[in-house]
């Protein structure tokens, strides 16, 4: 069969089934830049960190890391911890997607969020290459500029609402817990866990915050799992 589309045809097919995810971004990534801003952040800090990390939820947590003094290391250990699901989706991608070279895999790996693999591993068949860029660059354009318009929009508030914003931050957590704990019970055990171990690291150890949080997830994970999975392995004991 002749292969009719037209050079790009793919691209251009990525760029407008990416065109939902963009609109999406929009919201989410006005309101980091408005948060990076009053956190303490250089506009050039804040466009930097969208262009290199392009993780929404990691760059949130690192604000909130980085309000409270949290160092370097710790951060970086953080993020690491919160985008470890980004490995599975890379190889679920793999087998999804058409043979490449290793650098063209390497270069939209980059690109990898819950959004764009979502829409790419979808896709009818397997995914061209120029599909999946064509996704990534509409997202990752509209999360760089719109983290760059939140923060500039943050300029020319008020001292008031500029300050007040701190607190949207706790919010927006809040937010994207909430809807996930209402899916699953595990989502709640590991809330509650997590928040109970890292109370009891901050008021009975001398460690940092970054450390308690960075401790606390770690070990609600392991906890949860392990509790689910001898749950599991009791049930199919008894039927």
């Amino acid at each position: 069969m002749i292969n009719t589309r037209k050079p790009g045809g793919e691209f251009r097919t990525g760029l407008q089934a990416g065109i939902s995810i963009a609109v999406g971004y929009f919201p989410v990534a006005l309101t980091f830049g408005l948060l990076a801003r009053t956190t303490g952040l250089t506009l050039y800090e804040t466009v930097l960190m969208s262009l290199l990390v392009f993780a929404g939820a990691a760059q949130y947590i690192s604000l909130s890391l980085i309000a409270i003094g949290t160092g370097v290391f710790e951060i970086i250990l953080t993020t690491f911890i919160v985008n470890i699901r980004h490995f599975l989706m890379s190889a679920s991608l793999n087998e999804k997607l058409e043979k490449e070279k290793g650098w063209i895999k390497a270069v939209y790996s980059f690109g990898i969020t819950d959004e764009t693999f979502t829409v790419i591993s979808v896709k009818d068949g397997r995914a061209k290459t120029s599909f999946a860029f064509g996704v990534i660059l509409i997202s990752y354009a509209s999360w760089v500029v719109n983290s760059g318009l939140g923060y500039i929009i943050g300029q020319v508030l008020p001292e008031f609402l500029q300050v007040s914003m701190g607190v949207a931050l706790y919010a927006m957590f809040v937010g994207l817990l909430v809807p996930s704990m209402k899916k699953s019970v595990k989502v709640v055990y590991l809330a509650a866990t997590a928040a109970a171990l890292n109370s009891v690291f901050l008021f009975t150890t001398a460690i940092s915050e970054g450390w308690a949080i960075m401790f606390a997830t770690i070990i609600s994970a392991v906890l949860v799992e392990l509790v689910a999975s001898l749950k599991k392995k009791g049930a199919a004991q008894n039927e």
